[in-house]
């Protein structure tokens, strides 16, 4: 009965003293708290630590860097252009005693962050035109020539703020608030901007008409080079043949008159001959069965080989 006795009483101790510690890690700290009361200043370092059994009770938090991502949200910028605009933050706990007194845990953070940074978002996005929301520096944005036409309006474009600029006003505007539920909020970035549906249709229609003009403006300037190359083909082809032909008449003309100089040596040696070969080409050509020609004999040289002939004589 003793022994029994003796093993409650070890168990009990065992059960009061694992309920009376706690550990914290380092990326932690922690609230205690009584009957729902926070008991104490926050606990930040870590170790073993000790707690009244059954009445207190441990609210841990962490120190480390936490993730916020916003819902997509579709705003109107300055100049009456609908986007959707999806943005993302990091944040910490900075006074724990206060965050629990006033939000009590992360879900509760999270509807905070989502109430003022998506606030502060609307206010910035609704006062400034669309280009301050998708460029990102503050410098003159030079436009190429074939995009002169384009959506800008005209070449160059100062920026007043900028993406970056907004979301370093986001952040500004948002840590006060914030800073008042126990929160730290260290960053704020833009993670998507697009155009909502009907407008993105509208932007893809121009663009692609754009690229189209741009397209034709190559085809014409294509075309016109073409052509030029053609006609300068058609030219030096042109002048090539001529110089050819011309080359070839020449050539002719000094084989024409080298062959009228040898048959003009070669007839030179007998004249005679030369005239009478001459003669009956002329009787060859002139005389068929379909030809009828009366000619005097007399004083008549056309016809002196005629005479000349005689039947019996060879």
């Amino acid at each position: 009965m003793r022994r029994t006795g003796l093993i409650i009483i070890v168990v009990l101790a065992f059960v009061v003293i694992s309920s009376s510690v706690y550990t914290i890690d380092e990326t932690e700290q922690v609230v205690v708290t009584m009957f729902g009361k926070a008991v104490g200043k926050p606990i930040v370092e870590p170790g073993l630590k000790w707690k009244l059994p059954v009445v207190h009770r441990i609210n841990k938090f962490k120190k480390n860097l936490l993730e916020w991502d916003g819902d997509k949200g579709q705003v109107p910028t300055k100049d009456k252009t609908f986007i959707w605009v999806d943005i993302f933050a990091r944040w910490r706990i900075k006074d724990a005693l206060l965050f629990f007194e006033k939000v009590h845990d992360e879900q509760g953070a999270h509807r905070k962050l989502d109430d003022i940074i998506d606030a502060a978002v609307r206010n910035l996005i609704t006062s400034n035109n669309l280009i301050e929301a998708v460029r990102n520096t503050n410098r003159e944005m030079e436009i190429e020539e074939e995009e002169e036409d384009s959506f800008l309006d005209s070449t160059t474009i100062i920026l007043e703020m900028g993406r970056s600029r907004m979301c370093q006003a986001v952040l500004k505007q948002s840590q006060p608030k914030l800073a008042n539920f126990g929160i730290e909020l260290v960053d704020v970035r833009f993670k998507r901007i697009n155009y909502v549906d009907d407008v993105l249709r509208k932007v893809y229609e121009r663009m692609i008409a754009e690229r189209r003009q741009i397209a034709e403006k190559y085809r014409s300037e294509g075309r016109g080079e073409s052509s030029k190359i053609i006609g300068e083909k058609e030219k030096e082809l042109k002048r090539i043949t001529s110089e050819a032909y011309r080359k070839a008449q020449i050539v002719k003309g000094m084989a024409d008159a080298k062959a009228t100089k040898i048959y003009a040596a070669a007839y030179n040696r007998d004249p005679e001959f030369y005239s009478f070969l001459k003669t009956l080409d002329l009787y060859k050509k002139s005389f068929d069965s379909t030809n009828t020609v009366i000619m005097s004999t007399k004083n008549n040289d056309f016809l002196k080989y005629f005479k000349q002939y005689s039947p019996g004589k060879r």
